[in-house]
Formats: structure tokens, C-alpha cells, sequence
């Protein structure tokens, strides 16, 4: 297991977070999305909506989340973003009712490929849900490309379920689908 830890986004995390976005994406979503558009993707561009995002969250539930890998140097190998479910979280047609108050919704869970499987996703999650438990979440739901089996199977591994939502992104004249999932907030913590 990796040393490593979670901490909240800092302003100067922007240019890392987006460097980070855009790595896992071009890895890990090569197959599911068009090339061009992953190649057209602007880091700066990202970078400033990362930076928008740490410095002035809509509400003191959103929040963006690091993974650090420490080693002779530490290294910003992760990131986790969530905030109360909005519009972004409803399936298409499904009324604003049905993701009522207490849940929370995951907009981005990555780890870049090559510092997988070293633990910092299970800490990125354990994180944000320490966080939602904070803010009166029961529930959390999200949304994850139905071909993305490592995103997935991680979700599922952790107690997540699919909870029946369907969707396609629009992605360039390509229809991409996505499947939502949900899981249930404890109260406590759980014991070890």
C-alpha cells in the first residue's frame, strides 16, 4: 500500500488537477471517447475552472478533494469533486424531486493510471464521505460511462449500485452511455 493522503484542493492545485484530468482521460477513456476530442481538450481552460472550483464553491458542501502519493517527493495523484445533486445528477426526464435534499453528488472520482490500485481512490471516497456525513447526506449518486469497467467495478467493489438511471452524452455527434449509481451514506463511521 502506498504512502499517501487526502487533503483539501488549494488555489495553486489548479494546473495539477487539470494535468491530472486530462492524463486519466486520454488514458483511461481513449476507447469511449473520440480521439479528437481528447486531443482538443485545453488544460488552461480546465485549469481555471479548477481554480473557480476551490476558491468559490457554490456552497460549503462542494468540495474538491486531493490524492497525495508520498515518497522522496510528494506528488498530486488524484482528485474527487462533489457537491449537493443538482440537474447534472437527474437522468434525462426524471423530475427535480427525485434526487430530493441529502444527496450528494461525486462529478469527478480520478486517479491518474499509473498511480492506480495504490489505494488513493479508497481514500479519496472514504474522504468525501466523511464529508457528506458532515453535511447531512444520506445518499450519494454517479454517474460513470457504462463502458468504463475500471470506474465501475471500483464503485461496485465499494457498495455501490446501479439504481436503474440511464443517460447518453452527446459527445461530438456520438452518443456516449452512461449508468448511474448510488450508495447509501452511514450515519457512523464504519469500524475497521
Amino acid at each position: 500500500m502506498a504512502l499517501g493522503y487526502v487533503r483539501p484542493a488549494r488555489p495553486s492545485d489548479a494546473g495539477e488537477i487539470a494535468r491530472l484530468q486530462l492524463a486519466t482521460w486520454r488514458a483511461a477513456y481513449r476507447r469511449i471517447l473520440p480521439r479528437h476530442v481528447l486531443d482538443n481538450l485545453d488544460e488552461a481552460y480546465l485549469a481555471r475552472r479548477w481554480s473557480a472550483a476551490v476558491q468559490e464553491p457554490p456552497s460549503g458542501a462542494h468540495r474538491v478533494l486531493v490524492a497525495v502519493e508520498q515518497a522522496e517527493q510528494s506528488y498530486l495523484v488524484g482528485f474527487a469533486a462533489s457537491g449537493p445533486a443538482d440537474a447534472e445528477a437527474l437522468a434525462p426526464g426524471e423530475p427535480a424531486e427525485a434526487l430530493a435534499d441529502g444527496v450528494a453528488a461525486v462529478t469527478d472520482l480520478l486517479v491518474e493510471p499509473r498511480w492506480g490500485r495504490r489505494g488513493h481512490g479508497s481514500r479519496l471516497l472514504a474522504a468525501m464521505v466523511d464529508h457528506w456525513r458532515e453535511d447531512g447526506f444520506t445518499r450519494a449518486v454517479a454517474w460513470a460511462f457504462d463502458a468504463d469497467a475500471a470506474t465501475r467495478g471500483f464503485l461496485t467493489s465499494t457498495g455501490w449500485e446501479p439504481d436503474g438511471a440511464a443517460r447518453a452524452l452527446d459527445v461530438d455527434d456520438m452518443l456516449v452511455p452512461q449508468v448511474r449509481l448510488h450508495v447509501g451514506v452511514p450515519a457512523e463511521p464504519v469500524a475497521s
